[in-house]
């Protein structure tokens, strides 16, 4: 693997799709080809872009271990190549055990684990917990790959 094994954010946006404040990841832990291990604090920031006048809900969890995936896929993608296009179509088994996330101390621990997958998809476990190894959150997730959709939204205007 010639991909970095640690990243910061800048690292991080310059792999996913998602930049400025939308990028809510800011390190890069730990990954392999199966896994990855990313911590933000971004969930206690009042500017988070996905917070509510109710605080940043619970079910936003499931964007943080998004954004895991999509930087593991970018992690994967040959070196030089432009990682594949994806979205999420569905997030199953999804238990949260908190209501929001705003109010948890220190850093979300978010992981990811690739359970199987072909070109065209991908399903992942997820998991956020707090760093006391508390879990917030945890599910699983498909991701669809090079769809005509994907395509499209990648392709400059």
């Amino acid at each position: 693997m010639s991909a970095p094994q640690t990243l910061d954010r800048a690292g991080i946006a310059q792999r996913i799709p998602h930049s400025g404040s939308m990028c809510l990841l800011e390190r890069l832990e730990s990954w392999d080809a199966d896994a990855i291990h990313c911590s933000t604090t971004t969930h206690a920031d009042a500017s988070n872009p996905l917070r509510t006048a109710g605080g940043l809900l619970a079910p936003n969890a499931i964007e943080y271990a998004a954004q895991a995936m999509a930087l593991h896929g970018g992690l994967l993608a040959a070196e030089g190549s432009t990682p594949s296009a994806g979205f999420l179509a569905s997030a199953r088994n999804v238990k949260l055990s908190v209501a929001r996330l705003d109010d948890i101390a220190g850093a979300l621990q978010v992981q990811a684990r690739r359970l199987s997958g072909d070109e065209r998809q991908i399903l992942y476990e997820f998991t956020v917990k707090a760093d006391d190894g508390r879990m917030l959150a945890e599910g699983r997730a498909v991701v669809v790959l090079n769809t005509p959709l994907a395509a499209e939204s990648t392709t400059p205007s």
